[in-house]
């Protein structure tokens, strides 16, 4: 009797693909997972400069986020990110009185009313409209697909919303979820947002993140946690194509090498799937760039001392949108603060140098915070993700790919799927758990030999 072990695939390294791996592994699959880069993470990574750990962006999520908080439990990091008690965004502006955003201990949506009712940044006029609109975001379905029709600033201005509604609340919330301005957003997106991480549950809404640099969270971690289960993991193995082979098993295509599985999950961003899987295996293959992309843009600034004592900070009236305190993560122990400004939808920010967004961004903090004016920025980095995600507007739902595909045995994953939330962690690690979980299943059904063993680390070219 054959008792070899299943084997899957997982063609990329990123929180989908690590996602994949660990469930298919926990169902008793072999797992080979390939990864083109040289370390595992995807878009969530670190790096050092100067003796300072550096992310390539701040990547946040919310108590809601039950499968990205079960991911980080696996891997054993659930320990390294910090999560709010309550709700709680102080929101400044030049010159103005702070605000904050936060909940209450009562019940949702009445949880929020209070902080809104106080807001200071917009009139009480909008305030009540604002109010109104969220009794009826929270009778939306973020599951009826004719949502994706219709934008939410039209839906939101059908609503009667004010502009100032919109660029300091709505957008507030809109643009480090869903990745573009509330103009821009599907509705069906921006309802899943608001209805579950807002007006459904009162913690909901907490936010968390790392306490530690990304790499050591996800990627580092993901990799022990994948080895531990016996799961073999390659970098720098640059795949070209998956193909259904001769043997009626899938065939992944690394560095001219053929690997023969029993299924395999392609868990690699859309704009790089239509060119790896043949003509006609993923619904509108040939028009997955109508999803589009949208950039996010970084600028980590070290200051000679704390200007701040808030963790955590969004701005209203300013280029700045949300600042988070990085010094312990960036391993700074000497007086200084390690300060990142996260700019969201960051289309206008690309073509600026380093130092004109370092420049920029400086004077901006100064408006900000009185205590900036007399520090001095030490050290300071910009880093760029041109492709963060998709663009999370009208008409995107049709094109976000289901888990199967046109080949037997082969699932697709990732944040661009059609999970139902926007690009984020937990999307990504909701459909890698999904694929890996259909890709077992379809391995395990029947076993028998298969080809050759994946390329060993470090053969090839650097990526």
């Amino acid at each position: 009797m054959n008792s070899r072990r299943p084997r899957v695939v997982v063609v990329g390294g990123g929180l989908a693909g690590l996602a994949a791996g660990l469930e298919a592994a926990d169902r008793g699959a072999s797992v080979t997972l390939l990864e083109r880069r040289p370390r595992l993470g995807g878009a969530t990574w670190s790096f050092k400069r100067n003796g300072i750990w550096f992310d390539n962006g701040q990547h946040v999520f919310l108590r809601c986020c039950t499968a990205y908080l079960d991911f980080l439990e696996r891997i054993g990091s659930l320990g390294d990110v910090t999560i709010q008690k309550r709700l709680s965004i102080p929101v400044l502006r030049p010159g103005g009185k702070p605000g904050t955003i936060r909940r209450t201990y009562g019940p949702a949506p009445l949880h929020l009313a209070p902080s809104l009712l106080a807001y200071p940044h917009i009139s009480l006029r909008a305030r009540l409209k604002v109010l109104a609109a969220g009794r009826a975001l929270r009778r939306l379905d973020p599951e009826d697909p004719t949502l994706d029709r219709v934008s939410f600033g039209d839906w939101l201005a059908a609503r009667g919303q004010p502009a100032e509604a919109v660029e300091r609340f709505w957008d507030l919330v809109v643009l480090p979820t869903v990745n573009v301005a509330a103009r821009e957003a599907s509705l069906k997106l921006a309802a899943k947002v608001f209805v579950t991480g807002l007006l459904t549950d009162a913690a909901s809404a907490d936010i968390g993140w790392s306490s530690v640099p990304l790499s050591v969270l996800h990627g580092d971690a993901g990799r022990r946690a994948l080895e531990a289960r016996g799961a073999e993991v390659v970098t720098r193995a640059p795949v070209s194509a998956v193909r259904f082979g001769s043997g009626e098993r899938p065939v992944v295509t690394v560095r001219r090498r053929s690997i023969e599985a029993d299924s395999v999950v392609v868990a690699v961003p859309h704009d790089v799937v239509g060119s790896m899987l043949p003509s006609g295996a993923v619904p509108f293959q040939d028009r997955l760039d109508r999803l589009g992309v949208s950039p996010i843009v970084n600028v980590h600034l070290v200051y000679d001392r704390p200007i701040t004592d808030l963790p955590m900070f969004a701005a209203v009236g300013s280029d700045i949108q949300y600042v988070f305190d990085r010094t312990g993560a960036a391993g700074l122990d000497d007086g200084r603060q390690c300060l990142a400004i996260s700019l969201s939808a960051a289309d206008s920010h690309l073509g600026a140098s380093a130092p004109e967004l370092v420049e920029h961004f400086v004077a901006e903090m100064a408006r900000l915070l009185p205590d900036a004016a007399g520090a001095v920025v030490t050290e300071s980095m910009v880093t760029r993700e041109p492709r963060a995600t998709f663009r999370g507007g009208p008409g995107t739902h049709p094109f976000r790919a289901g888990t199967g595909c046109g080949i037997p045995g082969v699932f697709l994953a990732g944040a661009w799927s059609r999970t139902g939330w926007p690009a984020t962690m937990e999307g990504a690690v909701r459909s890698g758990v999904e694929a890996g979980r259909r890709a077992a299943g379809f391995a395990l059904r029947g076993v028998s030999p298969v080809g050759e063993a994946a390329p060993a680390a470090g053969e090839g070219a650097r990526t």
